[in-house]
């Protein structure tokens, strides 16, 4: 048996997967900071006659030489740590990311949503870019025969603003954070911070603002696509917006001429925001590098799986190596 984890600073998502047939036997999600740390899920998980050979675990943070400080959970985890204490032969560690990028190659073309075609014949590098807890990148270099993706943390890079207000939105965050890179802006938290730099002017109804207090980014998205809210509305559409932007700035970084993927819990919810077209303006306002832009394809990774597939899929890799 395979045990594959994606490991969320929300959600710990555990699944077995039968090695003859590749079927996925069990799973189950865990609310993450519930937990002191993935050991104590991982056993929790396991019954006393779950057979366990070989483990892989996507965790949302930096892995160096089989050790993850988690960037969103006060855990530290090691793979030859989690060996010895879970009985279990082989732990392979990588970053979420890189896991969801193993595991979208596999994915049917009905489970990926085309924002943008691009051209008929793109081949190249890809990038792959995820809002959620927090804002996960990867990319996926091309040799010329497939794709082997890597690992990044461009999600901590400085945030960018493009114009005034969202260099009014910067102030507001450097003093509340100091450094404020894309992952304060582009993820659940992020909504909420958007949110609370246009409440500086705007005045919300108190029901509505009782309820962001209590429910966060959830109830931010839910306000903004039923229309409730214009604060939720104006957030919404600043946060596309950014995530477009920051979508091509990935793009050009890598020469992601393959395409360009969103994955993460927060694209799907919001897709129809995103279709409207403020995203992809966003994505090609590059001056002079529109036109390569405009090249690229865009898709959304609708399976909410794709980052355990592709656990397995490198434990299978590892293992075959």
């Amino acid at each position: 048996m395979y045990l594959a984890g994606d490991i969320g600073g929300t959600k710990t998502h555990l699944a077995f997967y039968d090695e003859t047939n590749d079927v996925c036997v069990k799973e189950k999600k865990f609310p993450s900071k519930e937990y002191s740390s993935l050991r104590e899920i991982v056993k929790e998980f396991l019954a006393s006659d779950d057979k366990v050979h070989v483990a892989c675990f996507g965790v949302a943070g930096p892995v160096q030489s089989g050790v993850c400080k988690a960037t969103n959970l006060p855990w530290v985890i090691d793979s030859n740590r989690l060996v010895k204490d879970l009985g279990i032969d082989h732990v392979f560690l990588l970053n979420d990311l890189e896991a969801n990028a193993y595991g979208m190659q596999t994915l049917p073309d009905d489970e990926l949503f085309v924002l943008n075609k691009g051209s008929s014949n793109a081949v190249g590098n890809q990038a792959l870019i995820s809002a959620g807890t927090g804002l996960g990148q990867a990319g996926l270099f091309f040799d010329g025969k497939k794709h082997i993706p890597f690992a990044s943390e461009g999600g901590h890079a400085d945030f960018a603003p493009r114009d005034e207000e969202e260099v009014k939105l910067l102030y507001f965050l450097q003093k509340k954070y100091g450094h404020v890179s894309y992952e304060r802006v582009l993820s659940g938290p992020g909504l909420q911070n958007i949110y609370e730099f246009f409440c500086l002017s705007e005045k919300e109804s108190p029901k509505i603002a009782e309820e962001i207090k209590q429910l966060g980014a959830k109830a931010i998205t839910e306000y903004a696509l039923n229309k409730s809210s214009p604060i939720c509305v104006k957030t919404m559409r600043l946060f596309v917006s950014i995530y477009g932007a920051e979508c091509g700035n990935s793009a050009l970084k890598i020469m992601a001429l393959g395409g360009v993927f969103l994955g993460g819990g927060i694209a799907p919810k919001i897709l129809s925001e995103i279709k409207k077209g403020e995203f992809m303006e966003a994505f090609l306002r590059k001056g002079r590098f529109k036109t390569l832009l405009e090249k690229i394809p865009v898709k959304i990774v609708l399976n909410e799986k794709t980052a355990l597939l592709g656990a397995k899929n490198y434990a299978q890799e590892k293992l075959q190596s």
